[in-house]
C-alpha cells in the first residue's frame, strides 16, 4: 500500500511539475530561513557553555547609584575588588581579572599594533582554553611569560612548534620590555565572550600601573565559587568587605559632595553573552536580535505553509474525479487522509533537502549580514538534528492535514461529476491569505522605518565637517604637552594639511557644581587648535589662546547644552566652582567661551553637558588632522613620514571620522539589511500562496465568468471582479498589521535619542506596497480566467 501510494504521489508530482516546483519553492524557502536562524539561536545560546566548570564561573558585577537618583550598572571592577572579595570570602575559590588592551609590539625590525589580554596566573586553570604546549598550572607565572594563540604563534614565528621560548617586544608605558613565549593556547571558540591572541601576566599589570583605589571600575573580573555556593549570601558579604576597606574613600567622597554607592553582586558566566544590561561586558548580544530573528523565522515558515495549504487545495479539484473512483472502489476517508498526507511529507522532504541547499549557498551573504562565522557543520548535534526532525514532520503534518481532510471528505458523486470543493466560501483559506499579508504588511512597516532611522542616523549632520578628517593616538609614554604641541606644529606643515589638533584619550565625567547646581558633564581637555581643527562654532566668547597662558588653569569653555541646562543666556564670566578631579581642590574656574552643540558620541546618546578644560591631570594623546582632499594618498604618506620623524619604530595607524561615524551604525545597517530580505522572501512566498487562492477562485467561478462574457462584460469588468475579493481581504491584513507595527516601530525607536517620527505615510506606502504585489500577482489568473473561451466553461450546462 505505502509503495502504491508512494507511486501515486511521484506520478503527480511529474504530472504538475509546474505546480509542484512553485509549491516546493516556497516551502524549501520557508524552511531555508529557519535553518539559517536556527544556527544563529543555537550559536548564540552556546556562549561559553564549553567551559568544563561554567556552572561555577560567575562574573563581578556592581550597581553605582548616585546622589541624584541615577544609577549604572557595571560588569567591571578596579584592581583591588577581586583579590579583596577573594581573601575575605571563603567561597571564593579562584579570582581572575581580564584586562584587554592594544599595545606595540616589535620583532626584530618590525613592528605591529596587536590587541593583547592581561589576566591572572590562574587563567587557563578556570577557564577551558586547551593549550597546544604549555602547563596551564604555571604558564603566565613568571612576569614576562607570554602565551600565543594558534594564530598569534603562527604570524610571529610560522608554526606552533617554532614559538615556544621565542621572544618578543611589548611597549609598556613607553619602554620595550621582552615578554617570552611559554605556552600556545588552541584557537578560541568563536562562540567565547573572552577573545584574546596574546595572553600577559596581570602580575606584571599591576607592577607597571599600581592602583588600590575602590571607586573606579574598569576590568572584567570573575570568579570560581565553590559548588552550592549561596549567590546572595556572597553578594552582601561582598557589599561588607566594600564598606569595610574602601571606608576612607568612601568618607573622603562624602565629604567633597560625591556621594555614589557601589552594590557588588554576581552574574552566571552563561547568562552574561546575552544581558546587555551591564556595562563592560566583552561581546555583549542584545537578545532582542535572537526574538526578531525568531520571530521572522516563525513568520516565514507560517506563511510557508499557508501557501503549501492554499497551492494544494487549489490543486485538489483536478484530482476529485481520483477521489471519487477511489471512494466507488471501496477507499475509506482514513485510507484517503493517509495518502494525502504521505503526499505532503514527501513534497516536504524534498523541500527540505532543497532548503539545505539553499541554507548552504545563502550561509555566507547570513554570515556577512549577523557578522557571525557560522557553518553547516553546527547541524552535527544531537538536539539540533532532532529539532530539525520534529519541523520536518511538524511542517509536513500541518501543512498537510487541512489539504488532506477536505480531499479525503469530497462526496463520491460530486466528485465524479467535477464539482466536488466548488461549494463555500472558503472562509479557512481566505483567512489564511489575511494572516500572510498582515505579516508581510508588518515586515515592510518595519522595514520602512528601520531605513528611515538607518538614513536619519547616518545623514544627520554631527555639527562639525567630518570629511577628510582624520583621528590618530600617539603612542603611550610620549603625549605630555610639550610633545603633543610638537606633532601640531609638524603635521601642520605638512603639505596638504590644513590644520592640527590635539585632546585627551579616554573618557571622563562626574559631579560638577555651577552656581549651585549640581549635575554631570563630560570633560574634554584641549588646546587652542582643536576646536578649529575639529570646525566647531564658538558661539559666546572666544576659544583658548596662547594670548591668554593661564587658561589652562583658570578657564574653560562649556558647550551650549550645558549653558540651557543652566538656564544662562551669557555665560562667559561665570564659574565652575567643582569638578570631579583629584587635584581640583578648591580651584574655581571661568567660563570664556560657549561652543555649539556637536556629538561627540553616536546619534543614539543625547548630546551631553560637556565642558572643556587644560586641566594637567588629564592624559593626552588623541591628534586629530584636518586634509585638503585633493592629492589624499600622497598627503597620507607625507604624514606617515613625520609621524615615523617623531615616533620611530611604531606603526601609524589613523581612521577617517566620517567612517568611525557610519561604524557606530553598523548593527543598525545589519538589521536593515536582515528586515529587508526577510519582507521580501514574505512577500514573495504570500504571493505564491494569494496565487494558488487565485487560481482557486478562478476555477470556482469559471462557469459563472463564462455566463458574464456571454452576456456582453469586458475582459477589463471581469478582471476587477475577480480581483476585488482579494483587495478586501488585502486590506483586513493592513488594517490588523497597522497597531502591531506601531507598537513594535515605537518600542524599537526608544532606543535612539534621536528618531523618526511614527507618521502615517509609511504606514500607508507600506500598504499600498502590499496592494500591488498583491494585486498583480491576482491580475495574471484574473486576466487568464477572463480570456478564457466561455464555450468550454458552459459545455457542460
Amino acid at each position: 500500500m505505502f509503495r502504491n501510494y508512494l507511486k501515486i504521489a511521484v506520478r503527480n508530482l511529474q504530472k504538475n511539475i509546474a505546480f509542484s516546483m512553485i509549491n516546493i519553492a516556497g516551502l524549501s524557502i520557508g524552511l531555508a530561513c529557519c535553518i539559517l536562524i536556527l544556527l544563529y539561536i543555537k550559536d548564540e545560546l552556546s556562549f561559553d557553555r564549553f567551559h568544563a566548570q561554567r556552572q561555577h564561573i560567575y562574573q563581578l558585577t556592581c550597581l553605582r547609584s548616585e546622589q541624584d537618583g541615577s544609577m549604572k550598572k557595571f560588569a567591571i571592577a578596579a584592581l583591588v575588588q577581586g583579590p579583596a572579595f577573594k581573601q575575605e570570602i571563603p567561597e571564593i575559590q579562584a579570582c581572575i581579572r581580564v584586562n584587554p588592551r592594544d599595545i606595540v609590539i616589535k620583532r626584530g625590525n618590525d613592528v605591529f599594533n596587536e590587541h593583547i589580554t592581561w589576566a591572572d596566573a590562574n587563567f587557563f586553570n578556570v577557564f577551558t582554553f586547551p593549550l597546544l604546549s604549555g602547563n596551564p598550572a604555571t604558564v603566565l607565572s613568571d612576569q614576562h611569560a607570554m602565551v600565543l594563540s594558534e594564530e598569534s604563534a603562527v604570524k610571529y614565528f610560522g608554526s606552533v612548534d617554532a614559538a615556544a621560548g621565542k621572544t618578543l617586544q611589548l611597549e609598556i608605558n613607553g619602554k620595550f620590555e621582552p615578554f617570552i613565549v611559554t605556552g600556545v593556547a588552541k584557537k578560541v571558540p568563536q562562540n567565547s565572550s573572552i577573545q584574546f591572541s596574546i595572553v600577559l601576566p596581570f602580575s606584571f599589570f599591576e607592577v607597571a600601573s599600581p592602583d588600590n583605589g575602590w571607586m573606579w571600575v574598569s576590568f572584567p573580573t570573575y570568579f570560581l565559587l565553590s559548588p552550592g555556593a549561596d549567590i546572595q549570601n556572597i553578594s552582601h558579604k561582598m557589599d561588607q568587605v566594600y564598606r569595610t576597606r574602601a571606608k576612607d574613600e568612601i568618607d573622603l567622597n562624602n565629604l567633597a559632595g560625591y556621594g555614589n554607592h557601589f552594590s557588588w553582586g554576581l552574574q552566571p558566566l552563561t547568562a552574561m553573552h546575552l544581558n546587555t544590561d551591564y556595562e563592560g561586558t566583552p561581546g555583549a548580544s542584545d537578545p532582542v536580535y535572537s526574538y526578531i530573528l525568531s520571530g521572522i523565522a516563525v513568520f516565514i515558515l507560517l506563511i510557508a505553509c499557508i501557501n503549501f495549504v492554499n497551492l494544494t487545495v487549489a490543486a485538489s479539484l483536478k484530482r476529485s474525479k481520483e477521489i471519487g473512483i477511489r471512494k466507488v472502489m471501496g477507499s475509506k476517508r482514513s485510507q484517503l487522509t493517509i495518502q494525502f498526507l504521505g503526499e505532503s511529507v514527501i513534497i516536504c522532504l524534498i523541500a527540505f533537502i532543497l532548503a539545505l541547499l539553499l541554507a548552504t549557498l545563502a550561509l555566507p551573504v547570513f554570515n556577512e549580514l549577523a557578522n557571525k562565522q557560522l557553518s553547516l557543520s553546527y547541524l552535527v548535534d544531537w538536539k539540533l538534528i532532532a529539532g530539525f526532525a520534529g519541523l520536518f514532520l511538524l511542517t509536513g503534518f500541518s501543512a498537510g492535514f487541512y489539504p488532506a481532510l477536505v480531499l479525503s471528505g469530497f462526496g463520491p458523486s460530486l466528485a465524479l461529476a467535477g464539482k466536488a470543493g466548488l461549494g463555500g466560501k472558503n472562509v479557512l483559506a481566505k483567512s489564511l491569505v489575511v494572516i500572510q499579508f498582515a505579516l508581510a504588511t508588518f515586515l515592510i512597516i518595519a522595514t520602512l522605518f528601520i531605513y528611515a532611522q538607518f538614513n536619519l542616523l547616518t545623514q544627520t549632520p554631527v555639527g562639525y565637517p567630518d570629511q577628510n578628517l582624520l583621528s590618530f593616538t600617539v603612542s603611550q609614554g610620549t603625549r605630555s604637552k610639550p610633545v603633543m604641541d610638537l606633532y601640531q606644529s609638524e603635521f601642520s606643515k605638512v603639505p596638504g594639511v590644513l590644520n592640527a589638533g590635539y585632546k585627551n584619550v579616554g573618557h571622563f565625567g562626574g559631579k560638577t557644581l555651577a552656581g549651585n547646581k549640581e549635575f554631570t558633564a563630560g570633560y574634554e581637555r584641549i588646546d587652542a587648535t582643536y576646536l578649529p581643527a575639529l570646525g566647531a562654532r564658538i558661539i559666546a566668547g572666544r576659544n583658548f589662546s596662547p594670548e591668554f597662558p593661564s587658561d589652562s588653569a583658570t578657564s574653560v569653555l562649556i558647550n551650549q547644552t550645558l549653558a540651557d541646562q543652566m538656564g544662562w543666556k551669557n555665560p562667559i564670566g561665570k564659574t565652575i566652582d567643582y569638578m570631579n578631579f583629584p587635584t581640583w581642590g578648591n580651584r574655581k574656574v571661568t567660563i570664556v567661551g560657549v561652543v555649539k552643540d556637536y556629538h561627540n558620541e553616536s546619534l543614539k546618546e543625547k548630546i551631553q553637558p560637556m565642558i572643556f578644560t587644560g586641566e594637567s591631570s588629564m592624559p593626552l594623546g588623541q591628534m586629530i588632522v584636518r586634509i585638503r582632499p585633493e592629492h589624499t594618498a600622497a598627503t597620507l604618506l607625507a604624514m606617515e613620514k613625520a609621524y615615523h620623524r617623531l615616533n620611530p619604530g611604531h606603526p601609524f595607524q589613523y581612521e577617517f571620522k566620517d567612517e568611525a561615524n557610519r561604524r557606530s551604525y553598523e548593527a543598525e545597517n545589519k538589521w536593515k539589511q536582515i528586515i529587508t530580505f526577510g519582507a521580501i522572501i514574505t512577500i514573495f512566498i504570500s504571493s505564491i500562496g494569494l496565487f494558488g487562492l487565485a487560481m482557486l477562485s478562478a476555477k470556482k467561478r469559471e462557469k459563472e465568468i463564462g455566463v458574464r462574457k456571454v452576456l456582453g462584460a469586458s475582459v477589463a469588468e471581469l478582471t476587477g471582479m475577480l480581483s476585488r475579493d482579494f483587495g478586501k481581504l488585502v486590506l483586513i491584513a493592513f488594517v490588523i498589521a497597522i497597531p502591531a507595527g506601531w507598537l513594535v516601530m515605537h518600542r524599537w525607536l526608544q532606543n535612539f535619542a534621536y528618531r523618526v517620527d511614527l507618521c502615517w505615510w509609511r504606514f500607508a506606502a507600506a500598504g499600498v506596497i502590499t496592494m500591488m504585489v498583491a494585486m498583480l500577482t491576482v491580475s495574471y489568473q484574473a486576466i487568464r480566467a477572463a480570456l478564457a473561451n466561455p464555450v468550454k466553461s458552459l459545455r457542460n450546462e
